[in-house]
């Protein structure tokens, strides 16, 4: 089945996007222009992005000693995205956006995604110009912002640090003020930033006029010293080169320096690099230090960078979700194709019979079933948060409190269960395809390794899981977690009125009363340690039993659409249902088990014992 299919059934007999065409900033769209959208971004990754899927993985990006080199096909592609209008894709018409749903751009963009990841990470800068759009004032939107959505500048994201990681308390880069005028800056207070950066996607290229960089750094203290923890840190553009007022290049190159690249296991065709920011390599302006303008307030900065991250989070689920689907659709064509082994009969197998496609033998139907439960449920998930961005931006006041509390809870979910589950979805990829699977003859192989990036970059598990268990969960006294409750009731109540569904959603109520019990449980012990030490085990069965009422759901808009006949694709819906409910949902026993119990086997044992 065509991730086009799919995208349709998802969009317009499940969510029901093309509803939103009511509301007086869709008002212009309906079905026919959101698929002439879907058409061209669809046509677009197949001409650009996935034939050259395989050469940049093989050609990566170097330094020459002056530029970062990456394949002409690099630029061709981004290019042609950016000629497509999708990097303002949402945004107003007076930016020269097309006031598109967020559902749709996201949908339209799995296509890049499918064709080639490395090419097609055009998050961050999107994300970044987002940021500013929120955060930013007029006149930083307009020189930043705006030059980003038209394609003329690209955008970063600088958190980490070579000693902090994903420690953000840690973060040593220092911001002062740039002398006694420094807030006379149209541009904002300007600063000068040093210190330095590490694992900055596309922090240094020559595909753009220039790069926009959002840099969190922490402003000292009256006696000068930076606090410890998160207070005092702010957040700065720090352009690669300086700009004035009305975006031009100015012709100045900011203090920013690639220190180096760092070659990846996948996503190889995107740069990642290591910054310097203010180490002298380009003195500017006769004093030390790389100039950066205030974005919001001091010490704002992780609130303002949050609102890129967790748009991040939702795009890595995605991204994740894609390379999952490519495997799924190799292999699958593979298993068709590749005669092998023979089917066995009453007595056996017959020697003499001729070879049959690996299609039919059942062990690789059972991984086939799986990797498409797996990529589907992934992507209905990844749009339900997307639809829950556009009800929280255009819906009525309650519901889009509604929608803002509900993808606060579901957030972790869509970033990590897909970066997991849709990484296995790989493996099994390279399972059906047996030895040829490990070698470089065919794709699978490159699939999972750009996939395994995606259980880490935007917050590893460990920090998904905490922020789940630590926090979605417990804010506003469980409001969250009561607003999921009543969801998932609603969909169980529509299955019972199904007869073919009914026993799925008495599982699904019977799994989620174990979910709601566990989270009480985990913090009967009054020890945050304790608890949070099996955070991982927590997501996984709340993420499985959030998937198992997606599957539910969408189950449900099956049998409603479909009638008493079910075409093919109504029954891969149904039976991927059925495998989630009775091959996965089972697992959340073992996970959930050693939470309620507050096991702590793992860091009990003392270090030698490691």
């Amino acid at each position: 089945m065509s991730l086009r299919n799919t995208l349709d059934f998802l969009l317009y007999d499940w969510l029901q996007v093309q509803q939103l065409s009511e509301r007086s900033r869709y008002a212009d769209h309906g079905r026919e222009t959101f698929d002439a959208v879907l058409d061209t971004c669809e046509r677009i990754a197949a001409d650009k992005f996935a034939p050259f899927n395989r050469l940049v993985d093989t050609q990566e990006p170097h330094f020459d000693g002056e530029k970062v080199v990456l394949p002409q096909a690099t630029y061709d592609a981004r290019q042609a995205y950016a000629d497509s209008g999708m990097l303002s894709a949402a945004q107003d018409y007076a930016l020269g956006g097309m006031q598109l749903p967020f559902v749709v751009e996201s949908a339209a963009n799995t296509f890049f995604a499918k064709a080639s990841i490395s090419i097609g990470s055009n998050m961050l800068t999107t994300g970044n110009a987002n940021l500013l759009m929120a955060h930013g004032t007029p006149l930083q939107q307009q020189v930043f912002a705006h030059n980003e959505f038209n394609g003329r500048f690209t955008g970063t994201m600088c958190l980490s640090e070579p000693q902090a990681g994903s420690s953000l308390s840690d973060v040593a880069t220092r911001a002062v003020p740039d002398g006694a005028d420094f807030e006379a800056d149209p541009l904002g207070a300007r600063y000068r930033l040093r210190g330095n950066k590490m694992w900055i996607s596309s922090g240094d290229h020559e595909l753009s006029e220039n790069i926009v960089h959002l840099v969190l750094a922490k402003v000292p203290d009256a006696s000068g010293k930076l606090v410890p923890g998160v207070k005092g840190i702010s957040l700065f553009i720090v352009p690669k080169k300086l700009v004035d007022s009305q975006g031009q290049l100015t012709g100045e190159r900011n203090d920013v320096a690639l220190a180096g690249l760092n070659h990846k296991l996948g996503w190889r065709g995107t740069t990642n690099t290591l910054l310097n920011f203010g180490e002298g390599q380009y003195p500017v302006r006769g004093s030390a230090g790389a100039i950066g303008y205030l974005v919001g307030q001091v010490g704002d900065g992780l609130r303002c960078m949050f609102h890129m991250m967790n748009e991040a989070r939702i795009a890595i689920g995605m991204a994740a979700t894609m390379l999952g689907q490519a495997g799924y659709e190799a292999s699958l064509e593979y298993a068709k194709n590749r005669p092998q082994g023979r089917p066995l009969g009453a007595g056996g197998k017959d020697a003499a019979a001729p070879q049959v496609a690996i299609f039919g033998h059942a062990d690789v139907r059972r991984m086939l079933l799986a990797q498409k439960t797996y990529c589907e449920g992934a992507l209905a998930l990844n749009l339900l948060a997307a639809r829950l961005v556009d009800e929280q931006h255009t819906g009525g006041e309650g519901s889009a409190a509604e929608a803002k509390l509900l993808l606060e809870v579901l957030t972790p979910i869509a970033k990590s269960w897909p970066s997991e589950w849709c990484l296995e979805a790989n493996s099994l990829a390279i399972q059906i395809h047996g030895g040829y699977g490990y070698t470089r003859d065919f794709p699978v192989e490159q699939y999972w390794r750009d996939n395994r990036l995606n259980m880490i970059h935007e917050g590893t598990h460990g920090i998904q899981a905490n922020d789940l268990l630590g926090r979605k969960v417990r804010m506003q006294d469980g409001a969250g977690l009561k607003l999921l409750t009543q969801r998932i009731e609603a969909t169980a109540a529509q299955a019972q009125q199904q007869p073919e569904l009914a026993g799925l959603a008495q599982q699904l109520q019977a799994a989620w009363q174990v979910v709601l019990s566990t989270t009480e449980q985990a913090w009967q012990w009054g020890d945050a340690n304790r608890t949070l030490a099996n955070a991982v085990p927590y997501m996984q069965g709340f993420g499985h039993v959030v998937l198992a009422w997606i599957w539910l759901d969408v189950a449900s808009a099956v049998v409603a659409s479909s009638g008493a006949a079910l075409d093919a694709k109504a029954q891969g819906r149904l039976a991927c249902a059925q495998f989630f409910f009775r091959y996965e949902l089972p697992k959340i026993g073992a996970w959930l088990q050693v939470v309620q119990t507050g096991d702590t086997t793992c860091v009990d044992l003392i270090d030698e014992g490691f």
